[in-house]
């Protein structure tokens, strides 16, 4: 449907047309009804890239991300819910679909929406830090920690600190940890926060009980094979995020562990399927809508001139379920 089309059905210019459409005035009251009617009749929308050109503003906020996983889903009810009546309009962009392009996504996005498509963007999980935009940006859970354009993120290494705590102070000491993307400053916070509360627990750091799990379950299967079949295997399992604890989970049912009877898991993000897994698993959560929301608070700020802080750290906290449990008895059945 086209403009011209818009303009012969309700018998006027096109001129006329593009005065309605964009608010201009000059045109008739009852005309302007005549051609917003046809408009709806005929499900007319202008080009934002028109739009664009003509105005230099799209009302549109762009969120980048890398896949629509949970953790990203809820971030975007949270963005949803914080920009309704705010007179802006969503657009959701997925740049890293295969693992050829997975790294540096972010700026190749931004070079195809900004300016034309979106007037600001919400980068969720970023691959690289980017120190630069043609439009405002907020990064959540950034690359390398706060710099570069406004972050939010939460205090992840306290959370990794909550989590060992609560396994050592159940009375485990062989405590194992599958660690998130190790480019991603979450991940390393999440980290050493574990590596503190062994420290301050008295329990030596061993590396032989920390794999890679990237974030990803089918990465943390395979961590979690290796490390549940060594010898002396660890009695619970801290997990960077909930989706490589489900992956630490399936190995476990695998293996004929009981849960958490032989083996304690904890997770970090409290996603809603943390509250549904069996059993129900015990993690860290992250206010993950709440980020959404002051995220898109803060662009709009950045939109309309105003100066936002540089860095926002939300609290996490820990939820206690049904995955973690005292280590068995030693040569309990």
């Amino acid at each position: 449907m086209t403009i011209t089309d818009v303009a012969r059905a309700a018998g006027v210019s096109v001129a006329t047309v593009s005065k309605v459409v964009n608010g201009r005035y000059g045109v008739a009251s009852s005309t302007a009804e005549r051609v917003l009617e046809v408009v709806a009749q005929l499900g007319y929308e202008t080009s934002l890239v028109a739009s664009s050109l003509r105005r230099s503003r799209t009302n549109v906020i762009g969120i980048l991300l890398a896949g629509f996983d949970p953790f990203a889903t809820e971030i975007l009810k949270g963005i949803s819910a914080e920009a309704v009546g705010k007179g802006y309009e969503l657009l959701a962009y997925s740049g890293a679909i295969s693992d050829d392009n997975a790294v540096g996504w972010e700026r190749r996005s931004l070079s195809r929406l900004g300016g034309t498509l979106i007037d600001g963007a919400i980068i969720l999980t970023p691959t690289v830090s980017v120190p630069t935009s043609s439009v405002p940006v907020i990064a959540v859970d950034p690359h390398t920690g706060s710099g570069g354009p406004s972050t939010i993120d939460c205090d992840n290494i306290e959370g990794a600190r909550a989590a060992t705590r609560h396994l050592i102070e159940l009375g485990h000491t062989r405590i194992a940890h599958v660690r998130g993307r190790t480019d991603l400053e979450s991940a390393l916070l999440r980290e050493q926060g574990y590596r503190d509360a062994l420290e301050a627990a008295g329990i030596a750091y061993d590396p032989g009980l920390v794999r890679d799990g990237g974030y990803r379950a089918a990465w943390a299967i395979d961590a979690a094979r290796e490390l549940l079949t060594l010898p002396d295997r660890p009695t619970a399992v801290f997990a960077a995020n909930d989706l490589s604890a489900f992956g630490v989970m399936e190995v476990a049912h695998e293996l004929g562990l009981r849960i958490p009877q032989d083996l304690s898991i904890v997770g970090f993000d409290d996603i809603p399927e943390a509250g549904s897994a069996t059993p129900r698993l015990t993690t860290i959560a992250q206010p993950l809508q709440e980020m959404g929301a002051r995220a898109v608070t803060m662009l709009i700020a950045l939109l309309e001139g105003r100066e936002v802080e540089a860095h926002v750290q939300l609290p996490s906290r820990l939820v206690v379920r049904r995955s973690t449990a005292p280590p068995p008895e030693p040569n309990a059945p």
